[in-house]
């Protein structure tokens, strides 16, 4: 099923303001809340679409990306081993988490997290890392297995922060509800406010016995080798994000992402501007004149490129299907070889005789015609 425009899931325009993105989304969310629609999937997966427009249109790299490039740029799509970049939310348990708190207290959120159980669960934070490509891999696609070092959890107490054969006491403070209220009286009445226990976090229970290794956090400091997936046609400086795979959560709770930043190697030869690659092609002036077999360097391989007699210095060729593919979608670029004719810069006595001779001939006056297209003709073609 097609996705739909995230401006269009919100209701809002491209022009609105962070405000009015967020007011749009929090309105979404509560209109589809799972609470107030009960075993229905429809409200369930508009839920979860309105969360992953809201996680786009509220980070400025990110709708910049998207407007630019649409699902594309942002990597929307998951992948067919349930690796995602960039969104689609997998369980009600990570939108809470994220975004509960624009929800308030209306189904008893606050904090930052979200209720499970009554209880506050943790969220671990993300972590960012940088990965280099060549150009060939960024055209081709590309696994990568990249050495962490994150916050893991716990193994000596599986994550729980709590020793081995202790376990946890309810809250006496909050009861194990995770949260308290308060009453204040104001000049316009009585206000209640309802916030996180400050005894227990919001997790509704103290843990009896800490964990010697983790100290009752249940996280500790490791590495882990992650294998990530880099879809064709990425662009240097965009990010992908990897949904589960930064720092784990304290004690059990959700873990954060991993944001790859895209840093793309310089060819030797090859220079990118979107999906088309350009080269500098050097020519002399015998073989612009008479015409030549050369060979162009594309991302694989060589390509050989046949110069018509007569060719002029500033000449484009296009190499069509040979540059980059588009990112989540059909066809490729093109390599556009730029035709430079080289003109010597230093001659020998027998050389300059020649030319001395060759200057008089009347093929050797510049002769400019419909073949001998102006460099704004020229750099006009090549945009259109």
């Amino acid at each position: 099923m097609a996705k739909r425009d995230f401006y269009e899931v919100l209701g809002v325009n491209k022009n609105a303001t962070a405000d009015e993105i967020k007011k749009a989304y929090r309105q979404k969310a509560l209109q589809h809340h799972p609470d107030r629609n009960p075993g229905d999937k429809e409200s369930e997966d508009r839920f979860k679409e309105a969360a992953e427009a809201y996680e786009v249109l509220s980070d400025g790299d990110k709708k910049a990306r998207y407007d630019r490039f649409g699902h594309a740029g942002v990597g929307s799509s998951a992948a067919s081993d349930g690796q995602g970049f960039g969104g689609g939310f997998g369980n009600m348990d990570d939108i809470f988490s994220r975004f509960g708190d624009i929800f308030g207290s209306e189904f008893g959120f606050g904090g930052g997290g979200f209720q499970q159980g009554g209880r506050q669960v943790n969220r671990g934070s993300n972590l960012r890392v940088k990965l280099k490509l060549t150009l060939q891999e960024i055209a081709n696609g590309v696994e990568k297995k990249i050495k962490v070092n994150k916050q893991v959890s716990c193994k000596e107490c599986s994550g729980s922060g709590a020793e081995k054969g202790s376990g946890f006491n309810t809250c006496n403070t909050c009861h194990g509800s995770g949260y308290v209220s308060r009453i204040q009286r104001t000049f316009i009445g009585q206000i209640q406010t309802t916030t996180p226990c400050p005894t227990c976090n919001g997790e509704g229970k103290i843990i009896t016995k800490k964990c010697k290794v983790c100290h009752g956090h249940g996280i500790t400091d490791g590495e882990e080798i992650i294998s990530v997936k880099i879809p064709a046609g990425v662009e240097n400086n965009m990010q992908l994000s990897v949904s589960g795979q930064g720092n784990a959560a304290q004690r059990g709770g959700v873990p954060g992402d991993l944001i790859v930043l895209i840093e793309e190697i310089e060819h030797e030869h090859l220079k990118r501007n979107g999906v088309n690659l350009y080269y500098d092609l050097y020519i002399n002036m015998a073989d612009a004149a008479m015409g030549t077999s050369v060979e162009v360097p594309s991302i694989d391989s060589k390509v050989s490129v046949k110069i018509d007699a007569g060719t002029q210095s500033g000449n484009i060729l296009r190499l069509k299907g040979k540059g980059l593919p588009r990112l989540n979608q059909y066809g490729k670029g093109d390599i556009l070889v730029n035709v430079c004719v080289w003109t010597p810069q230093s001659l020998t006595s027998e050389e300059k005789k020649l030319l001395e001779t060759l200057r008089k001939s009347p093929n050797f006056n510049p002769q400019p015609g419909k073949k001998n297209k102006s460099f704004f003709q020229r750099i006009h073609e090549m945009f259109e």
